[in-house]
């Protein structure tokens, strides 16, 4: 399997949406929307 840059893209905008969560106040909604994203992502990569 290649990994390609549009692999990398995916990897690093699923990390920096889990880095959102950890580092930042946020709303109770913007939490569940960045969820939702993160989920969406990682099924996306096979990841669930």
């Amino acid at each position: 399997m290649n990994y390609t840059c549009t692999d990398y893209r995916t990897e690093m905008i699923l990390l920096g949406l889990k880095r959102r969560l950890e580092l930042e106040d946020l709303s109770a909604e913007k939490k569940e929307e960045i969820l939702k994203q993160i989920k969406k992502l990682e099924a996306a990569m096979g990841l669930e």
